[in-house]
């Protein structure tokens, strides 16, 4: 990280390659210090080579991804790209994201480190170990989806950000959520994708048991973009004011166009009833229904008697996937060799069904000498 740091602060093309890049983009010098962005240079193995001088292992650059190497060849995995450093809850740098800067159709525009034993992308969100103290401070946090989305709102005043990591959100990253608030916001770029994104992980966040909000913003925009657009207040009052509930927001969104089209509202009934259903806390659920009844134009009781039929399906498949798993188990668990030499199937089928219809009753007694009479 102080490699990338240095070469970003100081070096000549890192100052007018990445550094150029960051303030065309609008970010300040203080973003860039707080998040200790940084550039790796376009040579091959620059990093590879300088780590290596200062004695560092080949075995843990390539392990952490940091480096690649193929029998004599060695590069640096990030090489040509702006880096944003992945922290972890205590502070430390655990994985790297870069950004590559020129047109090249055959390379990945982003890219992450690979898994590691310190970085485990699913279970870490960009920018929480700077926003754990903001998001515990105003209970609730602001998810996007990418890291220039992070730095944007910070920049425009909201330090309760996090962002994904370019990947899809997973349960374990809204876990991590969950230590430090029961209330998500999300805030997904107003394109298409950004919109299925959103509706992914509304479902998700709800079925955690956490208190989800969705911001939509205007077609085209992402966060860091509309951020700059605005001034710091207008946007934190944007943001108030257009902050919906999953419930206003999902139907209104799946109701355009649908108003004469019964079976598409039936559709889309069934997909919010859907969303409802995985809600873990009963009192919780029923507002929500309440609360789409009068949306929807549809009886309570419809939608009661659907949220009940789908929590009901869903506990069985899980009782039954757990069975099946159990079943497995103690199929695959072999008996004791003692039993196999005592017991063959048919006798412990025989013993079996004594146990089941007499298991109750005395079926004779035996003489002991030393404890007196027991039965059998």
């Amino acid at each position: 990280q102080k490699y990338f740091t240095n070469i970003l602060q100081i070096s000549p093309e890192g100052q007018s390659v990445g550094l150029a890049f960051f303030r065309e983009r609008g970010f300040h010098d203080d973003i860039i210090w707080k998040f200790l962005l940084g550039y790796s240079p376009e040579q091959r193995d620059a990093l590879t080579s300088e780590a290596l001088k200062e004695w560092f292992k080949m075995d843990y650059l390539v392990n952490t991804g940091v480096s690649i190497q193929k029998d004599d060849y060695k590069a640096d995995r990030f090489r040509g790209r702006i880096i944003f450093p992945i922290h972890g809850l205590t502070g430390n740098v655990i994985g790297f994201g870069g950004r590559i800067l020129r047109s090249d159709d055959k390379m990945a525009k982003y890219l992450n480190s690979p898994e590691s034993d310190i970085y485990q992308k699913s279970r870490v969100l960009y920018g929480l170990y700077q926003a754990k103290q903001a998001i515990v401070k105003q209970e609730k946090c602001f998810l996007v989806e990418g890291y220039t989305d992070v730095l944007g709102l910070h920049q425009a005043g909201i330090e309760n950000v996090v962002a994904s990591s370019g990947t899809a959100l997973t349960t374990e990253q809204i876990r991590l959520i969950k230590r430090f608030t029961s209330h998500i916001t999300i805030i997904y770029d107003g394109d298409e994708a950004g919109v299925k994104a959103s509706m992914r992980g509304i479902d998700m966040v709800l079925e955690e048991g956490l208190n989800v909000k969705v911001v939509p913003l205007p077609e085209g925009e992402d966060p860091d973009s509309y951020s700059k657009q605005l001034n710091a207040t207008e946007f934190q009052q944007y943001i108030k004011e257009n902050e919906k509930d999953f419930i206003s927001f999902k139907t209104r969104l799946l109701m355009k166009d649908m108003e004469q089209d019964p079976v598409g509202k039936a559709g889309m009934i069934n997909d919010v009833i859907r969303s409802i259903s995985v809600i873990p806390d009963t009192v919780m659920r029923s507002v929500y229904i309440k609360e789409s009844a009068r949306l929807l134009d549809t009886e309570e009781r419809i939608l009661y008697s659907q949220v009940y039929r789908l929590r009901k399906k869903k506990a069985e498949d899980r009782f039954n996937k757990e069975s099946r798993k159990e079943e497995i188990r103690i199929q695959s668990t072999p008996l004791p060799s003692f039993i196999k030499e005592i017991f063959s199937e048919s006798q412990e089928k025989l013993l079996v069904r004594f146990l089941l219809q007499y298991g109750n009753e005395k079926l004779y007694e035996i003489q002991d000498e030393h404890a007196g009479n027991e039965y059998i």
